[in-house]
């Protein structure tokens, strides 16, 4: 990690919106976020957004990352996890992985207060003909940001029972809004960084619940290679090397 690594960067890209979030750590000024609706289209512009908040050149500022792991867009959501799985290498960085509807759970309890006292709710996603995605979050003061993954989003088939006995308004639908979610993800960086956790970049993985290729965490000697998608990044300066010139980063 560079001397100079000060800067916690956040990339979410789990809806037709990619939202990139940047903040000194230890949150000495307030977060700057830029977003952009770029539906398909991300795979040639990642890059270049990325690169309107934070140059390339700069990239060696970055001292810790966060990085928005789906459910969602299945390519999207693979684009921006490997950016910020190679950035955490190459940088020797620490990278948080997220949930996005993690994500979203933590600002629905902001937005809702009657949330934070109850002890479990549901955020769902409906998939036409597939079924749902659902996942179950609850106030746990002990998880980093004090808000708990307590069943990771899976899907439900079409019939399949799930949250039985819950309140209606106790299941909610998990409305990803890139641009406040980001916020979220730099909490989460910033409380990592005050708890001095490892991060490290090698189990941050894309979540997809409808895939038929198993993406779950494994042990570290059998973490698989997972084929994610290439990025065509640009050379990232280690300390005490010379540093590109301006405009040179974006492919």
């Amino acid at each position: 990690m560079s001397a100079r690594a000060s800067l916690l960067l956040a990339l979410h890209s789990s809806s037709d919106c990619l939202a990139v979030g940047l903040q000194p750590l230890a949150a000495t000024e307030p977060p700057q976020v830029l977003a952009f609706p770029l539906g398909r289209q991300l795979s040639g512009a990642l890059l270049p957004c990325l690169e309107q908040l934070l140059p390339a050149p700069r990239w060696p500022e970055i001292g810790r990352l966060v990085v928005a792991t789906g459910p969602g867009g299945f390519t999207s959501t693979r684009l921006t996890v490997v950016l910020a799985r190679t950035l955490a290498q190459q940088l020797a960085v620490p990278l948080h992985g997220v949930g996005s509807f993690l994500a979203v759970a933590r600002r629905l309890v902001r937005q809702r207060p009657e949330l934070a006292g109850a002890e479990r709710f549901w955020l769902v996603q409906e998939l036409p003909r597939r079924g749902t995605v659902a996942g179950c979050y609850g106030a746990n003061p002990g998880a980093l940001g004090a808000i708990a993954e307590l069943e990771q989003p899976r899907l439900f088939l079409p019939g399949a029972a799930f949250a039985q006995g819950l309140a209606p308004d106790l299941i909610l639908p998990a409305a990803v809004e890139a641009p406040l979610d980001v916020l979220e993800l730099l909490a989460l960086g910033q409380a990592a960084a005050a708890q001095g956790l490892a991060g490290p970049w090698q189990p941050v993985l894309p979540i997809y619940p409808t895939s038929p290729v198993d993406f779950t965490p494994q042990p570290s000697s059998q973490v698989p290679v997972v084929p994610l998608p290439a990025v065509p990044l640009p050379a990232i300066p280690l300390p005490g090397t010379p540093l590109p010139k301006s405009g040179s980063g974006a492919g």
